[in-house]
């Protein structure tokens, strides 16, 4: 007979895949509710935002300014920074949300913090889809010219988004005051992560400390893919991918540590 405290490799995994489709479903029906669209606003909250900075870009004519598109400019930049943003501030409030559901055994400290995030980004990346689907539809950008890489910067985008929220979440638990500013901090980032402006656009001595920020990397990647050769783009795929497994571990530690002193209520 097998005993109760051992289980397979296969076993865990799928304990894992119960555990946090349970958190997901539990963290979409306590913010949204069951009522009108309920969870769709998961997907119709990012959707509105990106789509109200699109109109502002459109109506404001600022295409008069330059010749590039600046829907397309403003689409492949804004959700981007939307969802590592929204995936760090929303990390911070995890563990006092879902403190008594630590009483399961099954359920740790990570897999609130990594539930949460993970429903921010899957917001978000349906909302880009839906919204460059609908704006190629009606002809206001064209169709991309590298998807493969446009999906690869966003793949390395929400690793970074999820080791940055597991340092936030860390740093905000043990001082609780910068959980409360980390919002405003994370708002003034906004202009240094590339969402409004192209690297090559900028003085050349100053091109070299942007690049520093793996946030404008992983825009200037996703924009490369986007307009093609028609931009000139700095994007390092390898620059991102060794800052997020520097924030992923440093995270995960940071976790792990403090994880162990937290006790269910």
């Amino acid at each position: 007979m097998k005993e109760l405290h051992k289980t397979s490799f296969r076993e865990s995994l799928i304990i894992q895949k119960r555990v946090i489709g349970a958190l997901l479903m539990r963290e979409i029906i306590t913010r949204y509710g069951r009522n009108n669209i309920g969870f769709l606003w998961l997907f119709v909250e990012p959707l509105l935002m990106t789509l109200i900075m699109v109109l502002m870009w459109k109506f404001f004519k600022v295409n008069n300014i330059s010749t590039l598109n600046i829907v397309a400019f403003t689409i492949t930049g804004y959700p981007m920074m939307m969802m590592w943003r929204n995936a760090s501030n929303r990390a911070i409030g995890s563990i006092s949300a879902n403190m008594s559901l630590l009483y399961h055994r099954n359920v740790r400290v990570l897999d609130t913090i990594f539930a949460r995030m993970l429903l921010e980004i899957a917001g978000a990346t349906i909302a880009q889809i839906a919204i460059m689907s609908v704006l190629i539809a009606v002809r206001w950008i064209e169709m991309p010219a590298d998807i493969f890489y446009m999906l690869l910067a966003w793949l390395l985008m929400a690793m970074f988004a999820i080791g940055l929220g597991l340092i936030i979440c860390s740093v905000a638990f043990h001082f609780e005051p910068f959980g409360k500013v980390w919002g405003t901090i994370s708002f003034v980032m906004m202009p240094l992560s590339g969402v409004f402006f192209f690297v090559h656009n900028l003085p050349q001595q100053l091109q070299h400390y942007v690049l520093m920020l793996p946030m404008v990397h992983g825009t200037e990647m996703f924009r490369a893919g986007y307009f093609g050769n028609s931009v000139t783009t700095y994007g390092n795929p390898w620059f991102i991918l060794l800052c997020n497994l520097v924030l992923l571990l440093l995270g995960l530690a940071m976790v792990t540590k403090f994880s162990k002193g937290v006790e269910p209520q």
